[in-house]
């Protein structure tokens, strides 16, 4: 059975990228059992940039055929911001605490009306494979900028927090939601559904 590198240190991401992967036939390896520290670079001025550039980073480390992603929160009133700046949105140069994003969104947004509150998770998920070749798939889902912050909060993913869907009216986030609706609304479930023909084709 081939194995595949999810090339991310995030808990959160490898919980929900093995969950979404379940029933593929490949064992899944992590940077932190392989021993790598290394950190990738993140210089890319898209998503797409930033998760191919990651997926080869680790790939040239581990030689297996590595899956990463990048992505975040593009809102509408302000310009797509933060975008691929995302987890570096205040301090600019490292990743900022989970607290100070979610109250970064609010201040931004005192006085925007709701009607103009408008906004997209996006993920790019990126595949390298050993030949060198790339495969990439976006996942998005639309929603809004709340008035007011979610009380839960899932480290790592502070957006969640402060991203609603007024479909259902209840913010982005899998405690809240039932299992039929993070299947339906997950924008990472989305990019993996892209993704998992691709790794069955190439790899299994």
């Amino acid at each position: 059975m081939n194995t595949l590198l999810i090339a991310t240190r995030n808990p959160a991401k490898i919980a929900e990228l093995q969950k979404f992967l379940d029933g593929i036939p490949l064992q899944f390896a992590t940077l932190d059992a392989l021993g790598i520290v290394e950190q990738a670079p993140e210089d890319g001025r898209t998503f797409e940039e930033n998760a191919i550039a990651k997926a080869r980073f680790y790939y040239g480390l581990s030689g297996l055929p590595s899956l990463a992603d990048d992505g975040g929160i593009e809102i509408d009133a302000l310009g797509g911001e933060p975008g691929v700046d995302s987890h570096r949105w205040v301090s600019k140069t490292r990743d900022d605490d989970d607290e100070v994003l979610i109250q970064e969104v609010f201040q931004r947004m005192r006085g925007v009306p709701l009607e103009q509150r408008g906004a997209q998770m996006r993920l790019v998920l990126a595949l390298v494979l050993p030949d060198g070749r790339i495969f990439t798939v976006e996942g998005v889902q639309r929603g809004i900028i709340a008035e007011q912050e979610g009380s839960h909060r899932t480290p790592g993913f502070p957006f969640r927090s402060v991203f609603y869907i007024p479909e259902i009216q209840k913010y982005y986030d899998h405690s809240v939601m039932t299992d039929e609706e993070n299947e339906r609304y997950n924008h990472r479930r989305k990019a993996i559904e892209k993704m998992k023909p691709i790794l069955v084709e190439q790899l299994c």
